[in-house]
C-alpha cells in the first residue's frame, strides 16, 4: 500500500493492523538497543504527534537496552500549536487507535529482537490515557503500564488489567486533577485487587517534555529512573526450560 499522504521522515517501520477503513497497516518509529535485543516498550505519544520528542524518548528506551516502538496514531501529522492538537486528538478515531496500538503490541512479540513474553506500555498525556485503556484490553499481553500524567476514561473496564501498573503525576498540574489520580487509583484496585505505583511529582503538567516549557528535570530524572527499573522488574526475558 501507499504511505499516508501525511507521511512523517520519523517513520521507519510498518506493521499490519486491522482497521474499519481498511486499510491494513500502520507506521512508526522503532529502535533497537545495542546489543540488538531487550523487552518490548510499546511507547504512546502525546497529543502533539510523532515528534522529535517523541523519537528521542523511543532511543532513550533502546539505550537502556529496550526494543522500543512509536506508532505513529495520526499518520504522519505533527504539531506545536495547541489549538491544532486539539483538533488533531479529536479528530483521531478511537477504535483505529486502539487497533493501531495493538498491532504494536502485535509487531513487537513477533519479533525476534524481543526477549519478553509481554511487552511494557509508556505513554504521555493522551499516551498515558491510551496506555492504561491498552492494558486494560490486552490483558496478559502487556507486562507492564505506564501512565506519566494522563488517565483513563472514568468507564474504563479494567477488570481484564494484568499489568503491573506505574504512574507519574504532577502536584501542579491542572489539566489532571489530583481526585482524577485517586479515582483510577480506586477503580484499578477495585477490579484487579493490585495496587498502582502513583508517583506525585513537585511540577506541572509535561514536566518529561524536555521541549515544553513546562520540563523540570529533577522530577523528569527521578521518574525516568524509576521506570526504566520497573520496565526491568516486570518484563523478564521468555523462559527458556
Amino acid at each position: 500500500m501507499s504511505r499516508s499522504e501525511h507521511e512523517n521522515p520519523r517513520q521507519n517501520v510498518t506493521f499490519p493492523t486491522t482497521r474499519a477503513d481498511g486499510d491494513d497497516h500502520a507506521h512508526g518509529y522503532l529502535a533497537l538497543p545495542p546489543g540488538g535485543s531487550g523487552p518490548g516498550v510499546v511507547v504512546v505519544q502525546e497529543w502533539w504527534g510523532l515528534t522529535d520528542h517523541v523519537v528521542d524518548v523511543v532511543d532513550r528506551f533502546a539505550a537502556e537496552g529496550f526494543v522500543a516502538l512509536a506508532p505513529d496514531l495520526y499518520g504522519g501529522r505533527t504539531t506545536h500549536d495547541g489549538e491544532e492538537a486539539a483538533r488533531l486528538l479529536q479528530q483521531l478515531p478511537v477504535d483505529r487507535a486502539a487497533r493501531d496500538l495493538a498491532g504494536a503490541v502485535d509487531h513487537l512479540l513477533g519479533m525476534p529482537e524481543v526477549t519478553s513474553p509481554a511487552v511494557g506500555a509508556v505513554g504521555f498525556c493522551m499516551g498515558g490515557r491510551f496506555v492504561l485503556v491498552l492494558a486494560a484490553q490486552q490483558g496478559g499481553r502487556i507486562g507492564a503500564a505506564v501512565p506519566w500524567y494522563g488517565l483513563a476514561p472514568a468507564e474504563t473496564d479494567f477488570s481484564g488489567l494484568r499489568a503491573a501498573v506505574l504512574g507519574h503525576f504532577g502536584e501542579q498540574d491542572r489539566s489532571v486533577p489530583l481526585e482524577g489520580v485517586r479515582a483510577t487509583a480506586e477503580a484499578i484496585r477495585a477490579a484487579t485487587g493490585t495496587e498502582p505505583e502513583f508517583h506525585l511529582y513537585p511540577a506541572g503538567h509535561a514536566f518529561y517534555n524536555d521541549e515544553r516549557p513546562g520540563y523540570d528535570r529533577g522530577s523528569a530524572e527521578l521518574a525516568w529512573g524509576r521506570t526504566t527499573a520497573f520496565l526491568r522488574e516486570h518484563l523478564p526475558a521468555r523462559s527458556t526450560s
